[in-house]
């Protein structure tokens, strides 16, 4: 079989083919990306704490239950996301049983990662159990993946 070669010619040749920057990437500058995230939320009209609660929400729709593969604000696990005018968020969540697995791991985990949401300056996170979790509880979209609907 004829194998064929190509060969790039120019400065940029043994670079490949261009490629899609990644935002994720290490050496990304993290700057640019929040200043214009923070244009965009001011372009919004919300104020400043319901800007913070909006990326608050993001942030919990990233943490998942390990046994379930849907988000825990997606599996209803979040009850309440509040944000005072000076960034104190208080976030009430509970889990499904008060055996679950994570229940040593996954409120820490929370707190953690709301506090570093840009604009939140304290964090206060109180586990309940009622009213206690259920099915019910489910979004539209958590019972669209568990196949619910």
């Amino acid at each position: 079989m004829n194998e064929r070669k190509i060969e790039m010619a120019g400065e940029h040749a043994d670079e490949g083919p261009p490629r899609a920057e990644d935002p994720e990437a290490p050496g990304t500058s993290d700057f640019a990306s929040a200043d214009s995230q923070e244009d965009e939320e001011r372009d919004s009209g919300l104020s400043p704490a319901m800007q913070i609660r909006d990326r608050i929400i993001g942030v919990l729709k990233t943490i998942y239950d390990p046994e379930i593969p849907v988000d825990i604000y997606e599996l209803g696990l979040i009850y309440g996301v509040e944000v005072t005018d000076d960034g104190e968020a208080h976030i009430t969540m509970t889990l499904t049983t008060p055996m679950c697995p994570v229940a040593e791991t996954l409120p820490p985990e929370v707190e953690d990662k709301v506090r570093n949401v840009l604009g939140v300056t304290d964090v206060s996170l109180d586990l309940v159990w009622d009213p206690p979790w259920s099915v019910d509880m489910l979004s539209d979209a958590a019972r669209l993946e568990l196949n619910l609907m």
